[in-house]
């Protein structure tokens, strides 16, 4: 910090040009670190305190960004890399997103009993040098002193949606504000209400995104990214005990903890109506997924079970079948008027081949040949469907 009571000489004719030139190149400086807005004389200012932002930075979750405050310290995720992506300038409207409450289940990630993020490594990396603790804190808008504690409060988490945030790159001992969108699957340390606080990719300090009418994008976009699909995502009203997350490995739901490295996990007593994967947490139009969660199994009757299956017995000609009455052999007519023969009722010998005369008919002999039967057998009661329980 500058002594007050010191005062500058004044500045010689024909100096002013190159003071200007000093101020351009000066400005142009915090640009490139991400400095798009927030005045530059209060580190870690919010866009938002000083106006609307101009650029909006795509940063791919893997890659460290521009000015880290720390090296990495995630732990799930791509591998993240230690060079800065390319910046272009990109001609699209920056989104101003959707807005996503911290306890929506599924807008986070992660593996059960595994930390996105190594909480430790963050906490040291931050308090080994002080300049870079006070401005994190200061960014961050806690105390200094509760840095330590604070960082170790957070649960380590991915995020599943692209989402906007306030980020904060470190540059000649202070914070800089910056606009930006975070890819889907980057790591992040999520506060008790639900927000993301801490990029582990870089150990910079997040916060809620500043306004973005008139913003434009600025870096290289990743395939798949759709600006009608990023998120903000807003504080719970009060303290969450605990985040209903996606498992990344097998579309299950899991239940952190908050505070915790995921050591606590478990399945969620309630679970959402609809599995991690198809749970769309951005639609057209817009439906996030309900506050309330839907009951874990369906509470229609279960289905009732078969009736045990009874044996076949084998059916003769001697013994009518149900609703049949007995009835004689009947010969077959006789050309010309002529009387028919009597045909004689030859009994079957066991073991005879019998070929049913179609679908729920009794097997018959195939030989003689008769006329359709003018009282068909009643088929026995159908099988009740199989339904999944």
């Amino acid at each position: 910090m500058r002594d007050a009571s010191r005062r500058r000489p004044p500045t010689p004719p024909g100096h002013a040009p190159r003071t200007a030139r000093l101020l351009a190149a000066l400005a142009s400086a915090l640009l490139l670190a991400g400095c798009s807005g927030g005045d530059p004389g209060e580190p870690g200012a919010e866009q938002s305190a000083s106006g609307p932002a101009r650029e909006v930075l795509l940063q791919p979750a893997g890659a460290q960004g521009p000015a880290p405050f720390t090296a990495s310290t995630a732990q799930e995720g791509p591998p993240v890399q230690q060079d800065a992506p390319p910046v272009t300038g990109v001609a699209d409207p920056a989104p101003a997103g959707h807005a996503l409450t911290g306890s929506t289940p599924g807008l986070y990630g992660g593996t059960r009993a595994v930390a996105s993020c190594n909480v430790e490594q963050q906490v040291s990396y931050l308090t080994a040098e002080p300049a870079k603790a006070r401005a994190f804190a200061e960014a961050a808008g806690i105390p200094e002193s509760r840095l330590p504690d604070w960082v170790r409060e957070l649960t380590p988490v991915l995020l599943r949606a692209d989402t906007r945030v306030t980020s904060h790159g470190f540059q000649d001992g202070r914070a800089t504000a910056f606009q930006s969108v975070l890819q889907a699957g980057t790591a992040v340390l999520v506060d008790q209400y639900g927000t993301p606080r801490v990029r582990c990719a870089c150990g910079n300090p997040l916060r809620s995104p500043a306004a973005a009418e008139g913003a434009v994008h600025k870096g290289e976009a990743w395939p798949g990214y759709r600006p009608d699909r990023v998120v903000v995502i807003t504080p719970t009203s009060g303290v969450v005990g605990s985040l209903v997350i996606a498992s990344a490995a097998d579309n299950t739901w899991l239940e952190r903890r908050t505070g915790t490295d995921g050591d606590q996990d478990r399945r969620p007593d309630v679970l959402p109506s609809c599995a991690p994967a198809s749970c769309d947490l951005v639609s057209d139009p817009p439906r996030p997924l309900p506050d309330r969660q839907a009951p874990a199994a369906p509470t229609d009757p279960p289905a009732p079970s078969p009736p045990p299956s009874v044996p076949t017995v084998p059916h003769t000609p001697s013994a009518p079948r149900e609703n049949e009455l007995p009835r004689d052999p009947v010969a077959p007519p006789v050309p010309d008027g002529g009387s028919p023969a009597p045909t004689p009722d030859v009994p079957m010998e066991p073991g005879t081949p019998t070929v049913p005369d179609g679908p729920g008919e009794h097997p018959r002999p195939e030989p003689p040949p008769v006329f359709p039967d003018p009282f068909p057998a009643d088929t026995g009661p159908g099988q009740p469907e199989t339904f999944e329980g």
